[in-house]
């Protein structure tokens, strides 16, 4: 087709990055089949139903529906028919037993496709994979597809952020195109020519770089909030005081303050996976030395986990068995229903395990804990939870628990003792209320 010609979209996998990708796109004016070999995913979009928790998305679903823009399908051979510009968004979860990014779903969805592809077409990677992804898949689809050379393979890492990612697709700070040809550029340009027309920098570079901008980007975020909870554990030796600490170190412009916020850490399908994955590739590729103090940032990182159970027992007087405990928050962090290695249902689950009566709230993740943890007892909020508790356990920094009122609350609980995992709430206003306040890094 002639690089000026407005370019069909697919989008191989419908799960969170892809049902984001494909409804977003249509709705900026492309036409999208979404792709996904699970049948119930399929029916549920097709029906405008959001198989997960994303303000604004089920809103624009309906929108892209209505339009005539989006379908969906199971059919490899109809999405290639279809498209010119195929989008991988399927999962690349950590292997069983091994730091190693699992390769199985990527794989498979560019072999099902490639097998189709009987036309000169662009296959643009989205998914985050260890670096040498890219110019392996390059070779396979071109040596399966019929049109051989003719289909090309391009990197297009996203950076999405859970509760955001509407606006972090339609408007996202930066687009990053892994090319090897002018022509991918072109195609891929086309395929976001509504986003580069509000001026969005672009970098465009080899794939190589592409697949590693994201995990660079993740290992120095994670690195950040790791380094200020390894400062939480120095001012918990010496009585000093980490939220002012953080404060100060914000305030100079060489530092910053966004993910320099100290708590119970970071969780998700993406960052401790991502950490890990980099970490392993890394030692692949003899570069382990590099990267090896990744392999501390996710000690520290857990170690948080530990700690924040250390701080129930000792306000419960050093036993956590036979006590009610409520837990605040099941997601890994707010505004998602995403659980994938969420701190808070890891806290949740020691504490049941040491004996603790503990009841969980979430506002949005109930379901995925219920289906995954179904030992834990769940509540309908976070009042209910509360209600004649020992200790409150705050742990996903939703704004619903900001809000609660202290003095109110303390007439629903046995004791007032709260555990603020997250730096979420007012120390001060607690502590006037009666409370027993204690947070991780701070006296």
């Amino acid at each position: 087709m002639k690089s000026t010609e407005v370019p069909r979209l697919t989008v191989i996998g419908t799960g969170y990055l892809g049902a984001t990708h494909a409804i977003c796109m249509a709705v900026l004016g492309y036409e999208v089949i979404g792709l996904d070999v699970d049948q119930r995913k399929i029916d549920k979009l097709a029906s405008g139903e959001v198989p997960f928790f994303e303000p604004g998305l089920p809103e624009l679903l309906t929108k892209a529906l209505e339009s005539g823009r989006l379908r969906f399908t199971t059919s490899f051979a109809e999405a290639a028919a279809f498209g010119d510009v195929h989008f991988i968004c399927v999962g690349t979860p950590q292997q069983p037993g091994s730091d190693a990014c699992d390769l199985t779903f990527v794989d498979a969805a560019v072999r099902g496709l490639a097998v189709h592809l009987d036309r000169r077409a662009l296959v643009v990677g989205k998914s985050t994979v260890p670096v040498g992804t890219a110019q392996r898949l390059t070779s396979l689809v071109q040596e399966l597809a019929p049109a051989g050379t003719d289909v090309e393979l391009a990197w297009n890492p996203e950076f999405l952020r859970e509760g955001f990612a509407v606006d972090d697709t339609m408007r996202p700070d930066r687009l990053v195109f892994g090319v090897a040809s002018a022509w991918a550029d072109e195609r891929l340009s086309a395929a976001f020519a509504p986003i580069l027309e509000q001026g969005t920098p672009v970098v465009r570079t080899d794939l190589a770089t592409a697949e590693l901008v994201k995990v660079a980007a993740n290992s120095f975020l994670a690195t950040k909030i790791s380094y200020i909870n390894a400062m939480a554990e120095v001012c918990e030796a010496v009585g000093a005081d980490v939220k002012d600490l953080a404060d100060s170190l914000a305030l100079d412009d060489r530092i910053g303050g966004r993910f320099l916020k100290p708590g119970l850490g970071f969780g998700g399908g993406c960052l401790p996976k991502d950490i890990r994955a980099f970490a392993h590739r890394a030692e692949e590729i003899g570069v382990g030395q590099a990267v090896s103090f990744l392999r501390q940032v996710d000690d520290i990182n857990r170690r948080r986990r530990a700690r924040t159970v250390d701080l129930v027992r000792e306000l419960l007087g050093g036993r956590i068995s036979g006590h009610r405990i409520a837990c605040w928050g099941a997601a890994f962090k707010p505004n998602s229903d995403d659980i994938r290695d969420a701190p808070a249902l890891d806290v949740a689950r020691t504490l049941h395990g040491l004996g603790g009566h503990v009841r969980v709230y979430d506002p949005a993740a109930l379901d995925n804990a219920r289906r995954a943890f179904p030992e834990l007892r769940y509540g309908d909020s976070a009042l209910d939870v509360a209600h004649d508790a020992d200790v409150i356990v705050l742990l996903t920094e939703w704004a619903d628990f900001r809000e609660i009122d202290p003095a109110a609350l303390a007439g629903v609980v046995r004791d007032k003792r709260i555990v603020d995992g997250r730096h979420a709430l007012d120390a001060a206003q607690w502590r006037a209320a009666g409370w027993e306040y204690r947070a991780l890094g701070r006296s």
